[in-house]
C-alpha cells in the first residue's frame, strides 16, 4: 500500500493532536502542518503560510504531493476552502475533510443554525433574529420572558460574540451596541435566545454526508477561574468520558439531535464531509443544542482523540469515500483529562516570548502545544493558551492528579492553570 502524505491546517493543540494521532497510522508517510507550532515541529514538517490564502494552500498541496487535507480551525472552512478545492481542476479529487461553505453556516451564522434547528425539529432554546430593521421586535421578544438573556452576534467573533445578561435594560443596550458594531460585521444580525439552565457537554460526530460515527463525548471548562468563575476563555481544560452521560441520554441525543441534523444536511443537499461539534445543554435529562461548530473543539480534541483506538487515517479516508458505515468506532474506557496552561493575563492582555522549560521531563502525560514557537533552540510562548497537558486515569480525579504531577515539571514566566478541572464530579 502506498503511504500517504497528509496536510493539517492550523496551529493549535487540536492540530498537534491530529498530527500525533495520524503519526500512529502505518498508512501515513509524511505529515505537514501549516503553520503549526513547536509541538507539531517535533513530529511533522511545519509550513509557514496563511491558511486563509487558498492559493498558498494549493501550492503546498501540489509541491508536497498531498493525499489528504484535514482542516482544523473554523475560519478557512467558513471562508470556503472546500468550495475552492471543488472547482479547481488539480485539487478537486484530493480529499479534504471539512464541510463546504453552505455547511459551514452551521457555525458561521447563528441565525442559519437556529433556523435549521427549527426546520428540522431539533431541540434548542427559543430565539428571535434581530437586525437594525426589526429591533423593535427584538425588544418585544426580550419582554416576553424573564432574564437572563442570551445575545449572540450572528457571525464569527473569535469566541467573544456571546453575552449573557441579567437585566432587560442592559440587554436592550447591548443589543443596540452589537448592531452598531461592537463585534464588527459579525453583529449585523443578533440572535436573542432564552437562557437554558442545566449542565453543558460536547458531542462530536464524523460524517460523510450520509453516515456518521459518534465519537467520545467531552465536557470543557470555559471560565478562567477555579469553580467556573471569572471571564470566559477558549477553554481551560476538558474531561472524557462525562460521568453523567448514560445509554439513555446517548439515545436521546442520537434520536432527537444527530439523526435530525444528518437528515437536515441531506435534505438541504449540503456536501458535508467532516466533523460536527454539537454543544449541548442537558436540562432535567433532556438535551438541547446550544450551538454547532463545523470542526473539532479545542481543548476537547485533546481528550477525545486519545480515547479512539481506531487508525485515524482509516476514519478520515472513509469520510471522504462515503464509507463510514463500514467503520466501527473503537473507544477506550480509560478516562482522559487535559489541563490548559495559559499566559499570565489571559484571556485579556498577555505577553508572549516566555521560555518554556521542563518539557523534556514529561513521561506520564501527552503535552499538546497550542500557543508555542521555536526560537533560537528554545520553545517559547506564543499565545494565550500555551499547552494542553493530557493524562489518562481510572477516573477523573486520578487523571487530573496525573496532569497536575506533570505540570510540576513544566514552567514559564506567568504560567497559570486551573487545578480543579472536573471538580463537580469529585
Amino acid at each position: 500500500m502506498q503511504s500517504k502524505n497528509i496536510l493539517i491546517l492550523g496551529s493549535g493543540a487540536r492540530e498537534h493532536a491530529f498530527a500525533w494521532k495520524l503519526k500512529q497510522s502505518p498508512k501515513v508517510k509524511n505529515i505537514f502542518v501549516a503553520p503549526g507550532n513547536a509541538g507539531t515541529d517535533s513530529i511533522a514538517q511545519n509550513i509557514n503560510i496563511s491558511i486563509n490564502n487558498f492559493d498558498s494552500v494549493k501550492e503546498v498541496v501540489i509541491k508536497n504531493n498531498i493525499d489528504l487535507v484535514l482542516v482544523g480551525p473554523e475560519e478557512p472552512i467558513v471562508n470556503g476552502i472546500v468550495d475552492y478545492f471543488e472547482v479547481d481542476e488539480i485539487l478537486k479529487n484530493i480529499p479534504i475533510i471539512a464541510p463546504n461553505k453552505q455547511g459551514a453556516k452551521l457555525e458561521g451564522s447563528k441565525s442559519f443554525a437556529k433556523n435549521f434547528m427549527l426546520k428540522y425539529n431539533i431541540p434548542t432554546a427559543k430565539y428571535h433574529v434581530v437586525t437594525e430593521q426589526n429591533i423593535d421586535e427584538g425588544i418585544s421578544f426580550l419582554s416576553s420572558f424573564a432574564p437572563p438573556y442570551v445575545l449572540k452576534a450572528d457571525g464569527l467573533a473569535a469566541g467573544k460574540g456571546v453575552l449573557i445578561i441579567n437585566s432587560k435594560d442592559d440587554a436592550i443596550n447591548s443589543l443596540r451596541d452589537i448592531l452598531e458594531g461592537k463585534f464588527g460585521s459579525s453583529g449585523k444580525k443578533v440572535v436573542i435566545e432564552q437562557f437554558l439552565q442545566g449542565i453543558e457537554m460536547s458531542c462530536f460526530i464524523l460524517t460523510d454526508s450520509t453516515n456518521y460515527l459518534l465519537l467520545p463525548e467531552a465536557k470543557d471548562y470555559k471560565r478562567i477561574g477555579e469553580g467556573d468563575t471569572g471571564l470566559n476563555t477558549g477553554g481551560m481544560g476538558a474531561v472524557s468520558p462525562v460521568p453523567f452521560v448514560d445509554d439513555k441520554l446517548i439515545k436521546k441525543i442520537n434520536d432527537l439531535i444527530i439523526h435530525r441534523t444528518i437528515y437536515g444536511l441531506k435534505a438541504e443537499k449540503i456536501n458535508y464531509k467532516g466533523f460536527v461539534f454539537i454543544g449541548l445543554m442537558i436540562n432535567d435529562g433532556e438535551p438541547y443544542v446550544i450551538e454547532y461548530n463545523v470542526r473539532m473543539g479545542d481543548p476537547e480534541t485533546e481528550v477525545v482523540l486519545p480515547r479512539i483506538n481506531n487508525d485515524f487515517f482509516d476514519l478520515l479516508e472513509a469520510t471522504w469515500n462515503g464509507t463510514l458505515n463500514e467503520q466501527k468506532i473503537n473507544i477506550s474506557e480509560k478516562t482522559f483529562v487535559t489541563i490548559i496552561t495559559a499566559s499570565k493575563g489571559y484571556p485579556e492582555h498577555y505577553e508572549k516570548g516566555k521560555i518554556i522549560s521542563g518539557l523534556n521531563k514529561v513521561s506520564e502525560s501527552i503535552v499538546f502545544h497550542s500557543g508555542t514557537l521555536l526560537k533560537d533552540g528554545n520553545v517559547i510562548t506564543n499565545g494565550g493558551r500555551v499547552l494542553a497537558v493530557s493524562s489518562q486515569g481510572n477516573n477523573i480525579q486520578n487523571a487530573v492528579r496525573n496532569s497536575l504531577n506533570t505540570l510540576q515539571n513544566i514552567h514559564f514566566d506567568g504560567i497559570y492553570y486551573r487545578k480543579d478541572i472536573g471538580f463537580e464530579f469529585e
